[in-house]
């Protein structure tokens, strides 16, 4: 392979034959909190782009893009659709719009709002250049809003905020941003404010523009509205509220500043353009009111989307390794006409086409019939189908170009994270990162006839969910299948069955331990076997001691003088990565350790790979024992809304579960409970609050982090697993 290059973008990185220019491309995701009105949204963007004709509704299971069996019944998003739109910015008296009479592509992301779903958000937010973050105005910032916002700035994805459901009682726009503010720290500002909330709404103050966009209601769904002058109640919303968006993008905003401190008069298009670059910049958020649901506001969101949000070319050009050299980064800007590089971010089994590869096109272009390599597996694979996906559509083409969205047909050897590229180029992209699994249970086929069919299942499944795990437990025999909460598991069982025919019996749910140490200590392992003839010896003393939280298990070789043989250092290195798969206390993973291979001795003739690699499982072992080792518990954090005569019960059962109380406040009539509860006393949660506030508490939950389990429970635990 030829050494990397960084390719220079040429002074058009648009080729010719592509259809969409990269500066009117946006690649958009929508995210959000379960129920906050994503799936709603993104259906009334396809009905006001005019690609689909009919609005569907989650609750009647018509929408677009949740196009899965299991979504329709349940009404909630469970996988990641991408579907492609277009979008021309319509011209109004009076109202400046950056890209007027400009036909827009837009490709969006619908993603799920349920926490055990987290991978689908991770991976889109990867690929994606900027997203429409959902908030309820009811219920404000909710916890899985933090995790996406959480998500969407490791990746430095711009935003825009959407305040949905302001036809709702209780609706607030002010307490919505106030929220943002002060929870997620976000540097908000309205650009379009509701007009009235609850029944009352009627449309938006355009506040840049100063005009009223109002929403006639009758059977146009939302397609009729015009835009008007201001009147005076309007101008008193919008002066003051233009006056302090002026003002915060002159504190961010140089060339605004400037023109500001210079008495220039703050044109429409100035305002925009700083909104612009400092969304782009991730320094600001521009806040737009309205409801999804009831059709109101949703036209002017996309002109926001298709105004604020960056095109491939606005955003700094992902970073790739040097295949040879790591440390060494390079840059990979847009450019059509440069060698080809892309990121597969999901994996997806078709009942039709067989197994889809969801890649992202970073540089260059891809045309059916090309070859593509991997640098993981360093194998090279013929592009044989290209396809477009449209939710659940399938429309076939015959090139991609960078900033594309594509899906390649029957690709073998890749899994989500992999990046593809030309042969030519030695590139890796940094892939998504993914949490670990928080709770497991055994399957196994009801027949033996499933047993097969099952096993093909499970890989397939586990290929498609980077949070989805299957092991074979040594112990029993039992197959374990281990994701991110009940819903996850419940929802693998039943596609097993409908897209794989395999019908499976399950255990009880079982909590995903782990095991850590809380002091240094000393291992030494020996193997050493003579039977006739030549024998075994390995010999391998480690240190091991406490790691950082969160950081895994290091391992470090600091041997010196050539006590073990650089040739056995990576059989020694894969005997850790072993041992710690199983813990000394109850066999469960250990996490959070650092391990040093200081010394040891070999034998000129007896020692082989194998005898090291069982030596230092063995020195692991003995060093653990030696470390005071702790068990670690997964510990969740939950925000229960509840009535307020039912909060004394509510909070004493959560105390009952050995429930952290972290704060509440009251909203709207409801007091929310945030705590921290460990995820073994969550089981029959939802039913328990039922019954104890008679069906009017509902409850959030998400993995926070690992603790020690307290001694009383410990013993229980590891008796438990000993059975």
């Amino acid at each position: 392979m030829s050494s990397v290059v960084a390719t220079k973008p040429t002074s058009n990185p648009n080729s010719p034959d592509r259809a969409y220019p990269l500066e009117k491309t946006r690649n958009i995701g929508i995210a959000a909190h379960i129920d906050a009105g994503k799936t709603t949204l993104t259906e009334r963007i396809l009905f006001y782009t005019g690609m689909i004709h009919k609005i569907g509704e989650v609750h009647e299971g018509t929408t677009v893009t949740d196009w899965m069996e299991q979504e329709r019944e349940r009404g909630i998003t469970i996988t990641s659709a991408a579907t492609t739109c277009f979008w021309e910015q319509k011209k109004h008296e009076g109202v400046l719009k950056l890209y007027e009479n400009q036909k827009m592509r837009v490709n969006i992301i619908d993603t799920p709002g349920h926490v055990d779903f987290t991978a689908e958000v991770e991976r889109s937010l990867r690929v994606l250049d900027g997203a429409i973050a959902v908030f309820c105005a009811v219920a404000g910032v909710q916890p899985q809003s933090e995790t996406v916002w959480r998500q969407a700035t490791k990746y430095g994805v711009p935003r825009i905020a959407f305040v949905n459901k302001m036809d709702r009682t209780g609706a607030n726009f002010a307490n919505a941003i106030n929220d943002m503010r002060t929870k997620l720290k976000a540097n908000a500002w309205p650009v379009l404010i509701p007009i009235g909330a609850e029944d009352l709404l009627k449309g938006q103050y355009d506040i840049i523009n100063r005009k009223a966009v109002l929403y006639a209601d009758d059977s146009s769904m939302g397609s009729t509205y015009h835009v008007e002058d201001l009147d005076d109640a309007g101008k008193a919303i919008v002066e003051p509220a233009r006056e302090q968006l002026v003002e915060a993008l002159c504190n961010i905003d140089p060339v605004l500043e400037d023109a500001y401190l210079n008495a220039t008069e703050i044109t429409p298009q100035m305002i925009k353009q700083a909104i612009r670059r400092q969304t782009i910049a991730n320094k600001f958020v521009p806040v737009v009111g309205g409801s999804a649901f009831k059709n109101k506001g949703v036209q002017f969101l996309v002109d926001a989307v298709v105004d604020y949000l960056p095109s491939p070319i606005d955003i700094p050009p992902q970073e790739g390794h040097n295949v040879d050299n790591l440390e060494e980064k390079v840059p990979t800007p847009p450019d059509d006409a440069a060698k080809f590089i892309g990121l597969a971010f999901k994996l997806w089994s078709d009942p039709f086409v067989g197994k889809l590869v969801f890649f992202r096109v970073y540089r260059g272009k891809l045309s059916k019939g090309d070859t593509i390599y991997n640098p993981r597996t360093r194998k090279s694979d013929r592009v044989s189908r290209l396809i477009q996906i449209q939710a659940d559509k399938r429309e076939d083409i015959d090139t991609c170009f960078s900033g594309d969205i594509a899906a390649i047909v029957g690709l073998r050897n890749v899994t989500t994270g992999d990046t593809l590229c030309d042969e030519d180029v030695e590139i890796m992209l940094e892939p998504p990162s993914f949490p670990d699994p928080v709770i497991s249970m055994s399957v196994e086929p009801k027949t033996k006839q499933d047993q097969e069919k099952m096993s093909i299942a499970l890989q397939r499944l586990a290929e498609e969910d980077p949070t989805f795990r299957v092991h074979t437990d040594e112990e029993t025999g039992q197959t374990i299948i281990a994701g991110m909460g009940e819903l996850h598991l419940e929802i693998i069982r039943d596609r097993m069955l409908r897209e794989f025919k395999v019908e499976a019996n399950s255990g009880k749910p079982q909590i995903a331990y782990r095991e850590t140490i809380t002091k240094p200590a000393n291992g030494d392992g020996k193997l050493i076997k003579q039977s006739g003839g030549r024998g075994q010896y390995g010999h391998v003393i480690v240190d091991v001691r406490p790691g950082e939280r969160g950081k895994g298990v290091v391992i470090e070789n600091k041997v010196v003088g050539g006590t073990i043989p650089k040739d056995y250092i990576p059989a020694c290195k894969k005997g850790i990565e072993e041992a710690v798969l199983n813990g000394v206390l109850g066999g469960y993973p250990v996490i959070d350790v650092e391990v040093d291979i200081i010394d040891g001795s070999y034998h000129e003739v007896d020692s082989n790979e194998m005898a090291f690699k069982m030596a230092a499982i063995f020195a692991v072992k003995d060093a653990f024992k030696n470390a005071s080792p702790i068990l670690l518990e997964p510990i969740m954090k939950v925000e229960n809304a509840t009535p307020e005569e039912y909060q004394g019960d509510i909070m004493g059962d959560l105390n009952r579960r050995r429930g952290v109380i972290q704060g509440m406040e009251s909203k709207n009539g409801l007091c929310h409970i945030n705590a921290q509860v460990p995820l073994a006393e969550m089981f029959g949660y939802s039913t328990a609050i039922r019954s104890l506030s008679k069906g009017r508490s509902s409850y959030t939950m998400e993995p926070s982090h690992f603790q020690q389990v307290p001694e009383n429970v410990k013993a229980a635990v590891l008796d438990q697993k000993g059975k």
